[in-house]
């Protein structure tokens, strides 16, 4: 069994010549230095210095010795690298899941330029809007929109969103543009896979049941509907910045604006977090800004 007390103290004197110069490079007394080589020769039952009060060289023996501790301890630093390297460069599978249309429109191509970046990442995205078990699946973390349900799962808060309520310069030219909540009763709402929208009033969250001619479960489709002028819609930012931006669209009832919800990523309580799963966290933290300044 190799016993490693010594061999780090008896290196340094060889490359220095030096048991001064030896223990300042370590960090320790020249007391402590002298001790351990003293220690390593009774142990090897050899001789490994030439002591004068001017010079220290090694002998025949430390010679040797010095030549294979040095290719162990040579070994030992490239073992660190190595992983220090795992540390600062992403590698290996990398599972994440995040909903569909958040997915498909500003996480799948954050995850793209991160493969970019590193290329021998192996990344699997399921873009489901699930809420898949984590630890049965095998997956490293998962991106989740609004209130969290209560779970074991660690969670990091990304960003946030905002849900607009909007309409066409058509349509409100048409049926008038609503300023109170009671006023939706009078107009056609769009409606998603809820037959509510979410307002807050008086600083308190207040739901309005809406009702209209349209019922879908794709947010595009709603979209496409409200430009075409035929209702008023409700969705997150992702969908009608760009709409909003061109004028295409118009904000209502701003002054009801429920408060951002959140936008998570979850991971396992009880798995360590890999420094892969901690980069792609902070990535994309980073370019998940506030509504309207995201970049990719």
């Amino acid at each position: 069994m190799f016993i490693w007390e010594g061999v780090s103290e008896f290196v340094a004197v060889a490359e220095t010549e030096s048991f001064t110069a030896a223990a300042k490079r370590l960090g320790i007394s020249t007391a402590q230095v002298s001790r351990q080589v003293s220690a390593l020769e009774t142990r090897l039952s050899t001789k490994l210095f030439y002591r004068t009060t001017r010079k220290v060289s090694a002998t025949e023996a430390g010679q040797t010795y010095y030549q294979h501790c040095r290719q162990v301890l040579d070994g030992l630093e490239e073992a660190e690298r190595a992983m220090t390297n795992l540390q600062l460069i992403p590698k290996g599978k990398l599972r994440l899941t995040a909903p569909i249309t958040f997915g498909e429109k500003v996480i799948a191509p954050m995850v793209n330029n991160f493969v970019l970046r590193y290329p021998e990442l192996e990344v699997q995205l399921n873009l489901t809007n699930q809420k898949l078990d984590l630890v049965a699946g095998g997956y490293d973390l998962a991106v989740r929109l609004g209130k969290l349900e209560d779970s074991s799962m660690m969670a990091k808060r990304l960003s946030s969103r905002t849900l607009y309520v909007c309409a066409s310069q058509e349509y409100l030219s048409t049926y008038g543009v609503p300023h109170s909540l009671s006023e939706l009763e009078q107009h056609n709402c769009l409606q998603g896979n809820l037959d509510y929208w979410r307002f807050q009033e008086r600083g308190k969250p207040h739901n309005i049941r809406i009702k209209g001619n349209i019922m879908c479960d794709s947010g595009w489709a709603l979209l496409d509907a409200a430009v075409k002028g035929i209702g008023i819609v409700q969705l997150p930012d992702y969908y009608v910045q760009p709409s909003l931006a061109s004028g295409e669209l118009v904000s209502l009832l701003e002054r009801y604006q429920e408060a951002d919800d959140g936008i998570w990523a979850i991971y396992p309580h009880n798995r360590h977090l890999s420094p892969k799963v901690r980069m792609l966290l902070d990535y994309l933290s980073e370019r998940l800004q506030p509504t309207g300044k995201r970049s990719l």
